[in-house]
């Protein structure tokens, strides 16, 4: 056993769990025993009684009751996949702006954000290529679903990484999400505040899990249920059969956009999701298809973020270029990027 330890809270390792901490200090202590030592009192900070979910800032001082052996073992030797040649040239292609501190990518369509069941090809794995002479992996701020492209952030450093986690937390961002939804929205600007609860899939292990809407009456009577809300706003149409539609998720629930716009009766053109044939929608069937030359792929882009750096504290605004299939839509309707406003929501603010 190890005698009591007394560890300051090092610059960079601020604004984090104390769990989280701990497991990066001592790698083969789990969760259950740091749980104990909380509720035992054991593990302190500047003193007080603490949770394992506490929060950490630099310069607090943690006391470590004495601990094992086997708690204290250095940590694993880490096998680093190597990223292929095409891999790296693909990730790095996918850079639209590059910093000391941070990058974005315009993320493709069809590639993951993060591991997960079957996901062999990710961003998170492939950040190993865009180190651009770091000694450490820029790490993920906030998510895209695998099949929305666009703009997607990323700190070079761990301290960049929680003042951007913390800007996406306390909603000191701004996201503009371009569509392309069946039918035409009315009113042309509006907001929907319908929450989403999560329910489980048909597959053994829950595969297949859809979020559902919850009118807003009914969420706090509802288990499970969370508040969202999104902007609307319909920029262009096509008749009365399609819509070029600007999004702004004020909350960021998961498939908030997608579950929302079919909640209008307006599903995202492609999304097999969400967009069933069970939808007021004049698509051509399952997945909100418009038929004939569209792209039966999902039509939703990550267009802009708008943020506060942070280290200089500039106010900086991300665009990304649409994806070819939806590129190609665009040119099919007549439309063009420069249509639109840059934040056609500032007046709701």
């Amino acid at each position: 056993m190890s005698k009591v330890q007394t560890i300051t809270v090092a610059e960079g390792d601020g604004d984090q769990r104390l769990d989280r901490w701990m497991k990066r200090q001592f790698p083969h202590i789990s969760q259950g025993r740091i749980e104990k030592m909380c509720r035992k009192g054991e593990l302190r900070v500047d003193g007080g009684r603490v949770k394992a979910s506490t929060r950490l800032e630099v310069g607090q001082q943690v006391r470590v009751p004495p601990l094992t052996e086997a708690d204290q073992r250095p940590a694993p030797a880490v096998t680093r996949t190597r990223v292929s040649e095409a891999d790296a040239k693909m990730i790095q292609s996918c850079v639209i702006y590059r910093d000391d501190d941070i990058i974005a990518l315009n993320k493709p369509p069809g590639l993951a954000v993060q591991g997960g069941s079957g996901m062999a090809k990710h961003v998170d794995g492939l950040s190993e290529a865009l180190r651009f002479g770091l000694d450490e992996n820029p790490r993920l701020v906030h998510r895209l679903d695998k099949d929305t492209s666009g703009v997607l952030l990323l700190a070079r450093r761990r301290e960049v990484a929680t003042a951007l986690t913390a800007s996406f937390r306390h909603h000191d961002t701004h996201k503009i999400y371009w569509a392309v939804v069946a039918g035409v929205p009315t009113p042309y600007l509006g907001e929907i505040k319908a929450g989403l609860v999560k329910a489980g899939g048909h597959g053994a292990k829950g595969e297949g899990e859809k979020m559902i809407a919850v009118h807003p009456r009914e969420i706090d009577s509802t288990p499970g249920a969370k508040r969202a809300h999104t902007l609307y706003a319909t920029l262009y149409r096509v008749g009365s059969r399609a819509a070029w539609v600007a999004l702004e998720p004020l909350t960021g629930r998961t498939h908030q956009l997608r579950v929302h716009m079919a909640e209008m009766g307006h599903p995202i053109v492609g999304d097999g999701k969400y967009g069933g044939s069970g939808q007021e929608n004049l698509g051509d069937g399952w997945g909100a298809q418009l038929g004939g030359i569209i792209s039966k792929k999902l039509h939703l882009h990550a267009r802009s973020l708008t943020f506060q750096h942070p280290v200089t504290k500039k106010k900086m605004t991300i665009t990304a270029d649409l994806p070819e299939h939806m590129k190609h839509t665009w040119e099919t309707f007549g439309w063009t990027e420069d249509l639109a406003e840059d934040d056609p929501f500032e007046a709701l603010r």
